[in-house]
């Protein structure tokens, strides 16, 4: 995570550029990628990237998937104004990901082979650049640093940006690389308007010989203070603002870069990071280090999560407040752990065995994650259970240039804390069904906290009266909690309403944006505690009119819980569609302007009834 000094802000209601940069495994995509985001950071403008790459270890595609604008953006682009390809190895593996179209632009190495056929056929104009040869020509120089500057140049990035952007990403990697990427830099700023070859002498977009792509716009303006971040750093500093001070986990893409940044952070507040052997071992150890008094987390994937059930359920079962993070990928079994789904929502949900009333809740962006993750930690302190917290890789490995996230509070999470005397009881039932927790050690706090049903105790029981006690207990404590307005993000009024959760936020709130700008009054409505279910304030937001539910998954799991719930409208209809390729607005506004309503005539009863959405044939 990094802070960026914003120097420029940008003219209003530009529209948001997307540049792609792509390649074999090692060509330096990436790093070109981190500078045009660090680049127009110090421009004054946000960002996102994006990273795509194969299953690989090492090898195989590469790709940095980048938009930039003078607003946040939160999703990625319906298409692409520009492409630098620094090679065309394995381009086809990730070609979906990237469309074009006639006004888009492809800068290409003629050293590195011809255009494929699969790009050249969207229509998009061409450039060659030299790009090897003229890195061959300087020290140090790399093709990907030549692509930096001709990119720059083209979306209307000032050298100084591209400069500034290379110095903030390749600080730790010494000056001679940092002097070799700024020579090859200034010499590809200037090479669009030496070398540059228009392969299509008929393209609109012409001018001078030169072919033009859409440019980012700006004004001068006092600085701004923003950050660059992904959504692995923002959950992390989430839950330390929140108190936790041991993380145990096992690595696994895409989670593993959440413990990464956690590592050396959690040292410097007196904290600690565990590598376990495995899943297993990483929900019992921070299961034990929370019954000590210790705010704990583990972090994880669904393969682990399938692992950490039995786990999650002692947690429930001893009352033990414990944060799991679920970073989701495709699905299931191993999947395509290097991309996004949304399809652990049910596992999340339903995984338990046995009655075992849980936390569970969904991060709605990159800066979202800090909020989320802190107020998860904080409500499973309180309520003394497990919060399952379900991040997904878009939001874990992109990077975004935002505004710094508002903090909770400047406390860390609580738990009640017995006060012990010769009654106590760690299992009471309150009448808010959470019971104070001793800590270990304390003079007359001596308990039993183990996975067996018991009395009020703690002691072992199989009484059907005890267990349909702490049964009620555990479900009490859930359901009569005051949640606030926490629970979703909740944006406009309309007859239209679009239901979502997760990363699909960005993409429903931009696709709503652009219906709005059509005349249709559109509602988002947004669920970040998807368990237990604010019921009674969710069927009021959702209201009477048109309702989408959109959803980044087959089998539409947010649609059927809701409908198991009680929740929805019979006349609700459905967006549900898989990874590994993200939700676009686009797809959103054409699924919207396919929902048409019946016309409401009086029935028997002289009542109208309700009206009725149904998608087109």
């Amino acid at each position: 995570m990094t802070q960026q000094q914003s120097t420029i802000a940008p003219v209003e209601n530009a529209q948001p550029l997307a540049v792609a940069i792509t390649g074999s495994g090692g060509s330096g995509a990436v790093t070109a990628g981190m500078i045009l985001l660090d680049a127009v950071a110090h421009a004054g403008f946000y960002g996102l990237l994006s990273r795509s790459a194969g299953p690989q270890i090492r090898g195989g595609e590469s790709a940095t998937l980048l938009r930039f604008g003078p607003t946040p953006v939160h999703c990625p682009a319906d298409r692409f104004d520009l492409l630098a390809a620094l090679d065309w190895g394995n381009h086809h593996r990730f070609a979906d990901e990237i469309p074009l179209d006639s006004d888009s632009l492809i800068l290409a190495d003629p050293d590195v082979g011809g255009i494929p056929s699969a790009v050249a056929d969207s229509g998009a104009k061409q450039c060659m650049i030299e790009l090897r040869a003229k890195a061959k020509e300087r020290r140090g120089g790399r093709a990907n640093m030549v692509a930096v500057g001709a990119v720059g140049a083209y979306i209307g990035l000032s050298l100084e940006a591209l400069l500034a952007g290379a110095m903030r990403t390749l600080a730790s990697k010494g000056d001679q690389v940092v002097s070799a990427a700024k020579t090859c830099i200034a010499a590809g700023y200037n090479t669009h308007a030496d070398d540059c070859r228009n392969t299509d002498a008929n393209s609109r977009s012409m001018q001078d010989g030169l072919p033009r792509v859409r440019q980012l716009s700006a004004e001068p303006l006092r600085s701004a203070r923003r950050w660059s971040m992904n959504g692995n750093e923002a959950a992390g500093l989430g839950v330390l603002r929140a108190g936790v001070r041991f993380v145990a986990a096992y690595p696994i893409t895409p989670a593993s870069e959440m413990l990464e940044w956690l590592a050396p952070r959690l040292e410097q507040v007196g904290g600690s990071l565990l590598q376990a052997e495995d899943e297993l071992a990483s929900i019992n150890m921070i299961i034990g280090s929370s019954f000590g008094g210790v705010p704990s987390l583990t972090a994880t994937s669904g393969p682990g999560l399938s692992l950490m059930m039995e786990g999650i359920g002692l947690a429930v079962a001893s009352e033990t407040p414990v944060v799991v993070a679920d970073v989701m990928r495709g699905g299931p079994s191993t999947g395509i752990p290097t991309k996004s789904e949304q399809s652990d929502l049910q596992i999340a949900l339903y995984g338990l065995h046995g009655d075992a009333p849980h936390l569970v809740l969904a991060t709605l962006g990159i800066g979202d994650c800090v909020f989320t993750f802190d107020w998860a930690t904080r409500l499973a302190e309180q309520l003394q259970t497990a919060a399952i917290v379900l991040s997904d890789q878009t939001l874990a490995q992109s990077r975004a240039v935002i505004d710094p996230p508002a903090a909770i509070s400047a406390a860390g999470a609580t738990r009640a804390i017995a006060n012990c005397d010769d009654h106590y009881q760690r299992y009471a039932l309150t009448a808010d069904g959470v019971s104070p927790m001793a800590l270990p050690g304390q003079p007359g706090c001596a308990y039993t906290a183990d996975g067996l049903e018991h009395d009020s105790n703690g002691s072992p029981s199989s009484s059907a009266s005890d267990h349909l006690a702490q049964l009620d207990k555990r479900r009490r404590k859930l359901e009569t909690f005051d949640y606030g307005n926490a629970w979703a993000e909740i944006d406009g009024v309309g007859d239209l309403c679009l239901l979502t959760w997760g990363s699909a936020h960005g993409a429903v709130t931009e696709a709503a944006n652009r219906l709005r700008a059509q005349g249709q009054s559109v509602r988002v409505v947004t669920l970040r505690l998807l368990a237990p279910l604010c019921h009674a304030a969710l069927v009021d937001a959702i209201g009477n009119g048109g309702l989408l539910v959109v959803e980044q998954n087959h089998g539409a799991q947010l649609f059927h819980y809701l409908h198991a719930q009680r929740a929805l409208p019979a006349h609700a209809c459905s967006l549900a569609r898989p990874g590994p390729l993200p939700l676009r607005p686009a797809e959103i506004v054409a699924a919207c302007k396919r929902i048409e309503p019946v016309q409401q005539t009086p029935n028997a009863s002289g009542r109208r009834p309700e009206p009725t959405f149904q998608p087109e044939a």
